[in-house]
């Protein structure tokens, strides 16, 4: 029996950014590598709730050199840590590739994300103070720029097949990330409820579009229909404004097509 996915529409938002205040310690230097993704952990929990993705940024410090063989360009962007599934830097323009390496740092600051507010969830704050914080490093005028965010949140049906919903989730993140354009992957772990929530952060809603046309893409929404007691999708924008001074998050409408 299909069921019903109705869209959820967050309530706008817009926060301005204390410029005044002590920014988030980061790296020196400019990043335009990071260590190796083999020499980071590759445990889901750490990945997902600790932002341990954030560790390959850690280059270079006063000091401290890295062989050449253990760096990279690219990204650790999701809770998978396994070829696949890395971001290429090199593929970014430079707005795109800066926030997501501040996106390395997202992660959850509430145990009830799965129910919670979407904006309440999650670091923003200092996701977007590294953001400005890696643009004054590299010397980038940031000018505004709007990126595309997805939100699921679902209630599994009991005694569903878990390792091929797994294996589902993780063949389609492959096929966005070989698609391009894919910034941000995360998901939490289903509570007592069966609830949770995973949301991707996109450059552009062509991205997204191009990124979901996949085969695994397809089977995994035939299953949603069948082992899912409800999905809310939302779809929302994200807009930066000039020197990473202030952003806003709002509901995607036909006007932003």
């Amino acid at each position: 029996m299909a069921i019903e996915i109705p869209i959820q529409k967050p309530v706008i938002t817009s926060t301005k950014l204390d410029l005044n205040k002590e920014q988030v310690s980061s790296p020196d230097q400019t990043l335009n590598s990071l260590l190796r993704h083999d020499l980071v952990t590759s445990d889901f929990e750490e990945l997902k709730f600790q932002a341990a993705a954030s560790r390959q940024l850690q280059l270079q410090k006063e000091g401290q050199q890295y062989p050449s063989s253990d760096t990279d360009s690219r990204l650790i962007a999701s809770p998978y840590n396994e070829s696949p599934h890395l971001l290429d830097l090199k593929t970014l323009d430079d707005q795109s590739r800066l926030l997501s390496l501040a996106l390395a740092y997202f992660k959850p600051i509430r145990n009830d994300y799965a129910t919670a507010e979407y904006l309440d969830s999650f670091n923003w704050t200092e996701v977007f103070d590294l953001l400005k914080t890696f643009s004054e490093n590299e010397g980038h005028t940031w000018t505004t720029q709007t990126f595309y965010v997805v939100s699921f949140r679902s209630r599994l049906q009991p005694n569903i097949d878990n390792e091929y919903l797994h294996a589902l989730d993780a063949y389609s993140h492959q096929e966005a990330t070989a698609s391009g354009g894919l910034l941000k992957y995360w998901f939490g772990t289903k509570n007592e409820q069966r609830q949770n929530l995973a949301t991707c952060i996109w450059r552009n809603r062509n991205d997204a579009r191009l990124g979901g046309r996949g085969p695994w893409h397809a089977k995994a929404r035939a299953a949603g229909r069948e082992w899912y007691e409800e999905i809310v999708f939302s779809t929302m924008k994200l807009v930066i404004e000039n020197g990473v001074s202030s952003w806003s998050m709002s509901e995607w409408t036909k006007e932003d097509e």
